[in-house]
């Protein structure tokens, strides 16, 4: 084992290699506790569960590692989702033609770009903190949302949607193939483009960035109109998926974003992160959800968890850096 956790330290680094232990160990726990753990069907369960929450993550990124924060991420899902859906509806709603849903994601995608853009103005410009701006989007998108719906939700959608949710690709779930994907750009966008080096810059030190050159105000409204795009992909997946949108649907989901970026390695004070930790921290949280389904935990308790693991990582870190402080003194 010792062998094994070295190789991966080598290869990976310490903090991938770290995540690969953690699934492991959490993969045998719930193998050994319950039969139907390592079955086929749930782990096909979890490659369906996994890109909703993974795609919302990635929206939440990039923000933390620029400083900022994005409390609005469902809601621009959501009322993504209910213009997809309003555009279908008009045009003949389970009968709308093809070209009907070619334009509803196109207007989804410029709604949840023009939301981000919109924050990202306000911070960036009025220099208004992320996490009130943010917040104030979050009220005005979901008393929206509510207006538009009355409280209730839209459904009965074409038929061709159900692929997209639910289908399959070469034996892959298309949305695990959405999320790769988006993962994958994500990545490229982060760690091979100047945009990707000016967000990690900007959360270090956001005046020294400012002084060194990079058009500061111009990288924070990009950060979060992308933000508001992977919201909007992530709300029509979730059209897809249910078959329905209604405001509010996830929003368990936001505390679980925050907490997959922390275990995976994202500073929350900005400056560091890296997407392929991300992801597997993503498949340690649907992991652990699915194990505490199968042993009869129900969804209040599942999310009970993750607050408290949220403040374990957040102690872990704390010693972490204290021990590696102590030795740095030493030394």
């Amino acid at each position: 084992m010792n062998t094994l956790v070295a190789w991966l330290n080598k290869y990976l680094g310490a903090e991938i290699a770290g995540l690969f232990v953690f699934l492991f160990a959490v993969i045998v726990i719930f193998g050994l506790a319950s039969p139907q753990f390592l079955t086929p069907a749930n782990f096909g369960s979890i490659a369906f569960q996994l890109p909703e929450l993974g795609l919302l993550t990635l929206a939440m990124l990039m923000p933390i590692i620029s400083g900022g924060f994005n409390l609005a991420i469902i809601y621009t899902a959501n009322i993504c989702g209910l213009t997809l859906a309003y555009v279908l509806q008009i045009h003949g709603g389970p009968d709308a033609p093809m070209w009907a849903f070619v334009a509803g994601v196109g207007a989804a995608l410029i709604v949840g770009a023009a939301a981000g853009c919109f924050m990202g103005l306000v911070i960036a410009y009025i220099g208004a903190h992320p996490i009130l701006v943010s917040l104030a989007m979050m009220i005005f998108l979901r008393g929206l949302g509510e207006f538009l719906t009355k409280g209730g939700d839209i459904s009965n959608f074409p038929a061709y949607l159900h692929p997209i949710g639910h289908g399959f690709v070469l034996g892959i779930p298309v949305p695990l193939l959405i999320f790769t994907l988006a993962a994958l750009a994500w990545h490229i966008l982060l760690g091979r483009s100047r945009h990707g080096f000016s967000v990690y810059m900007i959360g270090s030190n956001i005046k020294a960035t400012a002084y060194s050159g990079v058009h500061t105000k111009r990288t924070l409204t990009l950060i979060y109109t992308l933000s508001g795009l992977m919201c909007a992909v992530a709300g029509i997946l979730m059209l897809a998926r249910f078959n329905s949108v209604r405001v509010g649907h996830g929003e368990a989901l936001l505390l679980v974003t925050v907490l997959a970026c922390f275990l995976g390695g994202v500073d929350p004070f900005g400056g560091f992160g890296r997407v392929v930790p991300v992801v597997l921290a993503l498949v340690i949280l649907q992991v652990l959800s699915s194990g505490l389904n199968l042993l009869g935990a129900n969804q209040h308790l599942s999310t009970a968890v993750w607050g408290i693991f949220l403040i374990a990582v957040m102690v872990l870190r704390w010693l972490a850096g204290k021990t590696k402080l102590f030795s740095n003194r030493k030394g």
